[in-house]
């Protein structure tokens, strides 16, 4: 069995045998969910789907996340613009010309099953194409979009 040494917490006594040795089994799990930290895999699209329709207090829509998709929202830019329409083949960021691989996650599969670059990526995106961070029923609505894509 493979074991990792925690660090004490601040203020917290030191036990006898100056390190405190658990299960790796144990410590994978735990750990991420005592540093906030997210693990690869750690979502789905599905489960992203849920979180963001459980915080609108609706539904997400798939037919206004793909005219939000495609909208510039007053500015240059619209998720379209780097992602393509529909985002089904890889993209290229309008600046950089990065490659971007396809958001729906039938496209794929690792697509939405990480909740920090998740959310990074909402969070940048969206104040790139709207100048403000999407609301939750944005992100409901365009989670929507992209999962039914087949």
């Amino acid at each position: 069995m493979q074991s990792v040494v925690l660090p004490l917490s601040a203020g917290q006594a030191k036990p006898a045998c100056r390190t405190k040795v658990v299960s790796c089994a144990w410590a994978t799990a735990l750990c991420p969910a005592l540093s906030g930290a997210a693990v690869a895999a750690d979502t789905s699209a599905t489960e992203q789907l849920q979180r963001w329709t459980v915080e609108a207090k609706a539904p997400g829509n798939a037919d206004k996340g793909k005219v939000f998709f495609n909208a510039k929202h007053g500015g240059e830019w619209s998720c379209a613009s780097c992602h393509n329409a529909p985002p089904t083949t890889e993209g290229k960021h309008a600046n950089t010309g990065k490659a971007i691989a396809p958001l729906p996650p039938a496209f794929n599969a690792k697509a939405f099953t990480e909740v920090a670059k998740l959310d990074k990526w909402f969070r940048r995106n969206c104040k790139d194409v709207l100048s403000r961070e999407c609301t939750a029923a944005e992100k409901a609505d365009v989670m929507a979009y992209l999962t039914q894509l087949k």
